[in-house]
């Protein structure tokens, strides 16, 4: 309904109408106006050329110095640490210092958690007669703020590890061991010969007449008797 109604409105912008009315004088063109970080999942011919017009903001060193002093306004950073910071994680996006400023303030709420035990939180939360708890704003400094910028890119580059041993778990070798190949008896061979080792072939079905022991990979002769 969403997407339907977009592409009315871009299709006939000056003629919208509501739900049970029907009015023949035309709307003023109204601009609508969103920021998103994939287009890509929306209705296709809703992002055609002439429905949408597509920018890409890429922020510069300037923009991104201008956002995060934003976010740093209420703990009063200085200006100087906000440059350093941001020029000490070039790769990094926008969200990226929002989820580092989050950190220091979530780490306030563990140790509020661990002095009044996890088995105690529930009653300090839920129904409870006492003041809702109080924190101090923490201190940011150019420091603090170092140190969980680095712990979030150690964070980054462990997700990648893991899925780069996914994907070479999956192209290599022991990809193919899926069921199919497991039940055939197919899989030791295929690895091995994917290894360039020697392999000893033959008939490896020991209900076949030529059955081969020493044989550790099939090569489709084995011999059967009816």
């Amino acid at each position: 309904m969403v997407n339907a109604t977009l592409m009315n409105i871009a299709d006939a912008p000056t003629n919208v109408q509501l739900p049970g009315m029907y009015n023949k004088e035309e709307n003023a063109r109204v601009p609508i106006i969103v920021t998103g970080n994939d287009f890509s999942t929306l209705y296709a011919p809703l992002i055609r050329d002439g429905r949408m017009e597509k920018f890409y903001w890429a922020p510069t060193r300037e923009d991104r110095i201008g956002v995060c002093t934003g976010i740093f306004r209420t703990d009063n950073v200085p200006k100087d640490d906000i440059v350093k910071l941001v020029d000490s994680f070039p790769g990094q996006s926008i969200d990226f210092f929002g989820a580092l400023r989050a950190r220091v303030y979530d780490d306030e709420v563990r140790k509020w958690i661990s002095s009044v035990g996890v088995e105690t939180i529930g009653k300090k939360l839920v129904n409870s007669k006492d003041p809702p708890p109080t924190f101090e704003q923490p201190k940011m400094t150019l420091q603090k703020l170092m140190e969980y910028g680095n712990m979030l890119v150690a964070e980054q580059e462990n997700v990648k590890r893991v899925q780069l041993a996914d994907q070479y778990l999956n192209e290599a070798a022991l990809g193919d061991a899926n069921k199919d190949a497991m039940e055939s008896g197919t899989f030791y061979g295929q690895g091995a010969q994917q290894g360039n080792l020697p392999v000893p072939e033959g008939c490896t079905d020991p209900n076949a007449g030529n059955f081969d022991p020493t044989a550790r990979s099939d090569d489709g002769s084995c011999l059967y008797q009816f």
